[in-house]
């Protein structure tokens, strides 16, 4: 049974909590703390899979909670609930948080949110691994991109079209800049899987303040060469994967919903292996020596140093951040798509072939093609090839 602890130090909203989560007490364990202090207590006697707090409490506030939970047990999930009016706050508090909510809750958001979060948790098996991940605030960027956003930005009137042409380059920017809009803080009705949308959505003022102010961004360092990685080569095969995949699902004639989706789910499906380049150089070494050395697959190597794949905890990180689920089962399950049940064309479908296709040479194709003819579309693929970049 999963342990929730929800912090406020309002009585009133923590009697409500009470009476509106009652249905889930046999699923969550709950517990109820009046502040920051209380909560630190509370889980130092017995660990919470998931922490929901309050932003504006006395003496400790959310944020200052949330950083000691980072670096106390880095493996319990972190969401925020709090007011609209508190956006100043939620910035502050940005890069120890893994969801925003805002109050009011919809009752249902508020347990779909918790739930996802503990069925994703359980996805990565290696607390290790689990730990690095549940206290990643930021994934690296390309430093040019970096650096030319952060000067767009100085400007005495930015454009906002460059703006996202800048972030949609870049894998780290894009996952970071829609975990934000996606999340239920800003109330919006419908998911938003786009650059250009979220910029647009969040305005001029709040993407500043996030690059400029909050920092969500950093620049890519590495200590360690990783002999057969680079940034460049993750950002043009990521770049090229998005494109296709969109191409490949606008092929099919689907809304573009699922376009978008597809294009996301490209760029972002190979993220994982910026987690392990940034933050464990010294053991994605080892895996490529392993791939070099043995003849293993990335996949194999991975595994066999790591103990997962740069596919789960690509998409273990996504899930957490509350990315929409058609672009987190796309990043999961991109190199094998059987996993899945099959049902026509799909962002998984067109970015695993789009991948398969990048990677492959010779005459036996990487694509599923089971996969693909259980899908129905078994026939498509030379068109798709034909019209591919």
């Amino acid at each position: 049974m999963k342990r929730i602890l929800f912090v406020d130090d309002e009585p009133n909203v923590l009697q409500g909590l009470k009476r509106m989560l009652r249905p889930m007490r046999n699923e969550w364990e709950m517990a109820y703390a009046g502040g920051g202090e209380e909560a630190l207590e509370m889980m130092s006697q017995s660990p919470f899979d998931v922490v929901v707090s309050d932003m504006r409490m006395p003496g400790m506030d959310g944020a200052q909670l949330l950083t000691e939970v980072t670096r106390r047990y880095p493996n319990t999930v972190r969401i925020v609930l709090s007011g609209q009016s508190e956006k100043e706050a939620i910035f502050k508090a940005i890069g120890k948080t893994h969801q925003y909510l805002s109050k009011p809750c919809n009752p249902e958001v508020l347990k779909q949110t918790v739930a996802r979060a503990c069925a994703l948790r359980d996805l990565l098996s290696h607390d290790g691994l689990k730990s690095l991940v549940s206290q990643m605030d930021q994934m690296p960027s390309m430093p040019e991109i970096y650096l030319e956003l952060v000067d767009e930005l100085k400007e005495e009137s930015p454009s906002l079209p460059l703006i996202s042409r800048l972030i949609s380059q870049d894998v780290a920017m894009t996952a970071k800049i829609l975990q934000l809009v996606n999340s239920a803080f800003f109330g919006i009705r419908r998911r938003i899987t786009t650059v250009d949308m979220a910029v647009n959505y969040l305005g001029l003022e709040n993407v500043s303040s996030l690059v400029l102010a909050a920092n969500v961004f950093s620049q890519f360092k590495s200590t360690t060469a990783i002999k057969g990685f680079s940034m460049e080569s993750l950002w043009s095969h990521s770049g090229q994967v998005g494109r296709n995949a969109q191409t490949i699902v606008k092929l099919e004639e689907l809304p573009k919903e699922e376009v978008d989706d597809a294009m996301t789910a490209g760029l972002l499906h190979d993220c994982g292996k910026l987690i392990f380049a940034a933050n464990m150089p010294e053991q994605y070494n080892e895996v490529m020596q392993l791939m070099d050395r043995d003849g293993l697959s990335l996949a194999a190597a991975e595994e066999a140093v790591l103990g997962t794949t740069h596919s789960v905890i690509g998409a273990y990180l996504l899930g957490v951040w509350g990315l929409p689920d058609a672009i987190v089962e796309a990043v999961a399950f991109h190199h094998n798509p059987g996993i899945c049940p099959a049902s026509g064309c799909s962002a998984l479908t067109a970015v695993h072939v789009a991948d398969a296709l990048s990677h492959g040479s010779g005459a036996k194709p990487m694509y599923d093609l089971n996969y693909l003819q259980e899908c129905g579309l078994g026939d498509n693929i030379q068109k798709w090839i034909k019209n591919l970049e």
